[in-house]
């Protein structure tokens, strides 16, 4: 692909999550980094690159480029002139399909945001195949879902002895908001649980398993972790999936490996609410038009202030057990469903445009494609990725 004119478009820049990673690269593309924007609105677009330039003059140069989501020759334009396409553009059960088709066919590497576990089961069902026979590598979940969890229990394996069977624990604390794409996205899913059971069940059948190697993602009941005090809740989210993917990809993670993936919870009247909410936004989720009613109160696009998103952070950490020792990790960060997640995406495109990587191909996870070079920029960029002790 050295042939092409762009290392990395960002298609999205005009939506807030979007803009922050237009704002990140602005600031951190490497010298001789050849970028753009694309969108379906120009105007937006000059007034993103505005705001750019501003941070760094070299951007009053930067190109813009027409795409639209119900145009795939659009699409396929991008695609063709591009190594790398970056997209924010949500949620991706809607709008999402066009473009990893594009960049499935033309042998270009692609990365998302995406949390949606239904949308990554149907790319994989629809597009892996084909990327595999291009070269393509497409990297769906590569901001806060699921790069914390994904490369944190890869460096967790790393710290444990090859040992025949590994078990990882992983424990999420969070003080910010959720973003507006990822209300849209869980909305999303709680209104379509048969068809997200559905293509998990296709994926299943079509998806090749580890040659005798075993992977385990259980989901356990709430529990009180006697060492914290503090509630160990279940997270039915995108994350753990992710986890056993790179899991039954790279051998070395064991014979037998077992992912648990919890919140941490301080206090049980927190856990009791945070599940009676859930409870009811999945039954008014199934209702068209209270579904709607409930769109509106966040849409994607929208996010709070700097200053609000300075005073919110994450950590995760990671209890990880075989071969006779036991290790504690920790992935953590600042605002995880912005300014973090801006950060991860555009390292993510850069590493894949840029660094020494293993051969890979088709639908992959972070761990699988990017690995060690990812940890290495993420932990430059200030991401804390870190042992914190052995025993």
């Amino acid at each position: 692909m050295a042939d092409r004119e762009y290392d990395v478009i960002l298609f999205g820049g005009t939506g807030f999550t979007g803009g922050l990673t237009a704002e990140y690269l602005a600031r951190h593309a490497p010298n001789g980094c050849r970028w753009a924007l694309a969108g379906r609105n120009l105007t937006k677009l000059e007034q993103v690159r505005d705001r750019l330039t501003r941070l760094n003059p070299e951007c009053a140069q930067l190109p813009l480029l027409r795409a639209d989501v119900t145009d795939p020759e659009s699409l396929r334009t991008l695609a063709e002139s591009t190594r790398v396409v970056i997209t924010t553009v949500g949620p991706y059960l809607r709008f999402g399909e066009p473009l990893v088709a594009a960049c499935a066919h033309s042998g270009t590497d692609y990365v998302d945001l995406c949390g949606e576990p239904e949308f990554v089961d149907r790319m994989y069902l629809a597009h892996h195949e084909t990327a595999r026979r291009t070269g393509a590598r497409l990297v769906h979940a590569c901001g806060f879902d699921s790069i914390p969890y994904d490369l944190g229990v890869y460096f967790t394996v790393q710290h444990l002895p090859k040992a025949t069977e590994l078990t990882v624990e992983g424990r999420v604390r969070v003080h910010a908001e959720f973003s507006g794409g990822t209300y849209s996205s869980v909305l999303t899913a709680l209104s379509r649980p048969r068809d997200m059971v559905k293509a998990a069940r296709q994926r299943r059948q079509v998806e090749r398993r580890p040659e005798g190697r075993r992977i385990h993602l259980p989901s356990w009941p709430p529990r009180r972790d006697r060492e914290s005090g503090r509630w160990l809740i279940p997270l039915p989210t995108l994350d753990p999936q992710i986890v056993g993917r790179s899991a039954a990809a790279l051998e070395r993670y064991g014979s037998e490996f077992t992912y648990r993936h919890y919140a941490s919870v301080k206090r049980l009247p927190t856990v009791l609410a945070a599940g009676l909410g859930l409870g009811v936004l999945g039954v008014l989720a199934q209702i068209p038009p209270a579904r709607r009613m409930l769109g509106v109160l966040r849409r994607p696009g929208e996010g709070p202030s700097e200053h609000r998103r300075l005073r919110s952070w994450f950590s995760v950490r990671f209890i990880g057990e075989g071969g006779g020792e036991r290790v504690v990790t920790e992935f953590a960060g600042g605002d995880p469903g912005y300014d973090e997640t801006a950060k991860m995406l555009a390292e993510s495109a850069l590493c894949l445009a840029f660094d020494d990587l293993p051969a890979t191909s088709g639908q992959v996870t972070t761990a699988v494609a990017m690995g060690d070079a990812l940890l290495n920029r993420l932990a430059k960029a200030g991401l804390t990725i870190r042992l914190v002790r052995r025993s």
